[in-house]
Order: C-alpha cells, then structure tokens, then sequence
C-alpha cells in the first residue's frame, strides 16, 4: 500500500489527503511532525517539507503540489469526468495558477503563520521555536484572509468552481488550507456570502470527513468547524 507522511494540521498535508480521497487511492497515513525533522525522514526528503507520497512501488514524491501532478498523471485518465487536473492546456494553466496562489501566497500569507503559532508552538519544544504565539503575526494573518476570502467570493461569482465549471485541484487546495484556519475560528464567513457558501460544497463532499474529524489536543475547533450546514 501506498504510504503519505503528514501531519493533521498542515494546510498542504490535508491538500494531499483530500487528493488521495478523491481519487479513491488507498494510502497508509502516517503523522510525521513538521518540525521533528527526524533522520530517517530527512533521508527520504532532504527538504523535510510536508506531505511525503510513496507509492506502491517505493516512489518518494515530496510536496503537494508534486504528489496532485504525479497522481494526475498515474492515476488521472483512469478518473474521466471526475478529472482533478483538465485537460484543456488553456485551463489546465488556470488550475496551476490558481495551486500556486493558495499553495504559495496563500499559505505564506495566511495558514501557515495560524498553523505555526496557534498549533505547532504549543506542541514545539522551546529549543526548537516552541512558546507562546507571536500576536502580530496572527494579526497580520487574520487580515490578509480577508483579501483571499473576497478573491474567491470573486471567481465563484464568475465560475462553478474556482478554476471553471468542474472541480479540481484548485478547490481541493483553497478549501485544506481554510480548513486549519476554519478549525482556529479565523475565517470571517459572515464578509463573504459566496466564499461561504463555495467552501460548504467542497467540505460536504466524502473526502472532507477525515479531516472534519481532526481534533487538537485540548483545543476545541469554531462551532461550525464540521457543521455541513455551517
């Protein structure tokens, strides 16, 4: 069996596992704490970055938006309707544009700083980074999801789904990395209708109830967090 490195609470990790649920590929998942950076991990990815695929043939396939290329390439023709990745080239580079936007800017400017001080810090050892949260980088995170909440309100006024008609890779991206910021209370739904009403699509479907059952050790999620009616 397929084997995923990663870790409940990071945003690209749960991308990876939505992917791997969506496309009904079985894989033992196997938690692996970001910033452990243990040996034999490291030999297996030297970045040491989150999420890790090995496939069934011992193929290591690092990062997330690799482990969506690489799956759409193995296992995406097999999926024909239900394709995560088109196979328009025109839309296929909207798809990429929009996976480096949640991937990158997103999560440069939003979930990681909420994931790394809300969660990872208290779990950290203090040699390592561990300790209280950095308020003003929870601030500044909680201010720039409102430009990305209005950016997608934006495109689903205009679309379907965030890349077009159908879904793809781009929504499973936006919505894992919602999720955490979602779970720690900092999405201000009620600032954008469509983006609100977009992510309850994408978080009632199957493939979201793994991560909807995730829990933080003694840190309960928003009210909402798995409530598919929001």
């Amino acid at each position: 069996m397929a084997i995923l490195h990663s870790y409940p609470f990071c945003p690209h990790s749960r991308f990876a596992r939505l992917i791997l649920a969506e496309m009904g590929i079985g894989a033992h998942i196997l938690e692996e704490k970001p910033w452990d950076r243990r040996l034999p991990f490291l030999e297996i990815n030297p970045s040491g970055n989150l999420p890790l695929f090995i496939d069934e043939d011992g193929l290591a396939v690092p990062g997330p938006g690799i482990i969506a290329e690489y799956l759409d390439d193995t296992r995406g023709e097999a999926m024909g309707d239900r394709r995560l990745m088109p196979r328009d080239p025109v839309q296929r580079v909207e798809v990429r544009r929009l996976l480096d936007w949640f991937l990158v800017k997103f999560h440069d400017e939003v979930s990681a700083y909420l994931a790394t001080e809300k969660i990872y810090k208290r779990f950290m050892p203090t040699e390592l980074g561990g300790g209280p949260p950095d308020m003003g980088a929870i601030r500044a995170a909680r201010s720039n999801v409102r430009y990305h909440l209005s950016y997608i309100g934006y495109l689903i006024a205009q679309r379907n789904w965030l890349a077009g008609d159908q879904m793809t890779f781009a929504d499973l991206a936006a919505a894992a990395h919602l999720s955490v910021v979602d779970y720690l209370g900092d999405v201000p739904w009620d600032e954008n209708e469509t983006a609100k009403y977009w992510y309850a699509r994408v978080k009632s479907r199957p493939s979201f109830r793994a991560l909807l059952a995730d829990r933080v050790p003694g840190m309960a999620p928003s009210t909402h967090y798995d409530d598919l009616d929001f």
